[in-house]
This record gives C-alpha cells, structure tokens and sequence, in this order.
C-alpha cells in the first residue's frame, strides 16, 4: 500500500511539476512586464545583456533612450543646483552686434548681475551672447543651456557654466526650474516658443510668481495687441492672461521687476 501510495503521489507529483514547466513556458515576467503565451521571449534579459553578438541598433531604442534623457535631468539637475536666484534672458541668435537689441542685451545681463542675479540663456549667438557677455563681463556667473543644432556650433564664448542638452524638453525644464522670471528680447520662433510656454505654465499654475517681461514695445506691441483683439474679443484667452506679461523699453524697470518677485518670494 505505501509502495502503490509512493507511486501514486510520484505520478502526481510529475504531473505538477509538468504543468509548472507548460505554465512557465507560456508566461513570463521580466521585471515588472509580463509576456503570455507567443509573445514570451526566447532569451532572459541576462542572456541578452552578457551576449556580445549580433546587431548593436540598440542603442537607438526607445528604452536606451530613456537613460540618455535621465542622464541630463541628472546632470541638469546636478550643476544648476547651487545656482542660486537666476533670471532667464531670451532673444534671437540672429541678433547682429550693431543692432540696438545687442547692446540693450548686453545691458540687461550686467544689470542682473549688479542686482545678485544669475544669467541664464540659450548660450547661444546674438542676443543670448549679449546677455552673457554682460553678466560675465559685471563678474556675474553666466550660464548657457544649450541645444543640439545643425545650424549653430556650440556655446558662445561668454558662458562661465555652460550645459549642451540632446533633447529640448530636459532643457526647458532646467530655464523653468532654476529661473526666477524670464525677460524676453526680440526674437523668432525659438524665443515665442520659451515665451508661450512659460505663459501656459504660469496660466495653468505649474509655475508660481513667475514674472515674464518683454524688452522691446516697437518689437512686441503688435503680438500683444493681436492677443487682446483677437484672442481676448473671442474669448479664448483672459484678461489676466495678458496681464502675465510686461511690455517695456527700459532695463532697469524689467529688473525692478525680477527684484520685486525676489522679494515677494523672499516673503513667503
């Protein structure tokens, strides 16, 4: 009886562990996904990793990519840390040293160093350089955030601390993060990108107590007063909404301006 009963718990006991080995070969997890059935895997993800052979195509997945965006939010992240009360300076790399844009930039980044700013820009040619030179040039420190172009060869010669970022959305968090406000001087689409964004995020309360100050009437008076005759008669956008935003000719006022949200901040 104890030899048939042996016997029989044997068979039973092949039995299972025949239907863990089926049931394993139809599913699987690798970390925290789980494959079933025609979509498990051949290979562990170990194999994979120690296998030096085959097609290295890899590296331009979706997944590598990830680590490559982590690495600049960690490096981002890391260098700009200590930065200390910064503003942001944005304005056309076309801006040529002889236009009056270039030497108000210039003018701007010296006073915001004078009034304990940090210069953070584009890090890029015209008025990006301006800025820089003029914080740099007042002993300030003077960052550039750049970006990977085809069309420009790196930071300008002005940035103490600079940063070359792969992808735009890693470097728009770092403006966003580490500015106190954004001042914005004549520029093309890359500067009315930099300017809508930050006027979506202090409109939909991402950010707070984020002053943005346009530099040049002549230049954006007609983008605002489409934004009013078109967009606040339609009801698209609000009062307020315009209201997010400063229009003058004058440097000191805009950095009055970035003071005066300083100190509001300084006061919470």
């Amino acid at each position: 009886m104890d030899a048939d009963h042996g016997t029989e718990h044997g068979t039973e006991h092949g039995t299972e562990q025949e239907l863990d080995q089926g049931a394993a070969a139809e599913s699987r997890y690798e970390g925290p996904v789980r494959y079933r059935r025609s979509q498990v895997p051949s290979t562990t993800t170990d194999q994979r990793l120690l296998d030096s052979r085959g097609p290295h195509d890899w590296v331009h997945t979706d997944p590598w990519r990830v680590l490559r965006i982590q690495a600049e939010f960690v490096e981002g992240f890391g260098q700009l840390a200590e930065l200390g009360t910064a503003v942001a300076v944005f304005g056309s790399a076309r801006t040529k040293p002889d236009e009056p844009s270039y030497a108000q930039a210039e003018e701007l980044g010296r006073a915001l160093v004078e009034a304990g700013f940090a210069v953070v820009t584009g890090g890029g040619p015209g008025a990006m350089e301006a800025a820089n030179r003029g914080a740099s040039q007042a002993g300030g420190v003077s960052v550039g955030l750049g970006i990977e172009l085809p069309f420009e060869d790196g930071l300008n010669d002005w940035v103490d601390l600079g940063i070359n970022f792969r992808y735009f959305f890693v470097r728009k968090t770092m403006f966003v993060k580490y500015a106190q406000g954004f001042v914005v001087l004549p520029g093309g689409l890359g500067t009315l990108d930099e300017l809508f964004e930050a006027l979506t995020l202090v409109q939909t309360r991402k950010v707070t107590e984020f002053p943005i100050v346009l530099v040049g009437t002549e230049y954006w008076r007609g983008l605002v007063d489409w934004m009013r005759a078109t967009q606040l008669a339609a009801g698209k956008i609000s009062e307020a909404d315009l209201d997010m935003m400063v229009l003058t000719d004058d440097v000191d006022e805009a950095v009055r301006i970035m003071v005066a949200a300083r100190e509001e901040g300084q006061r919470r």
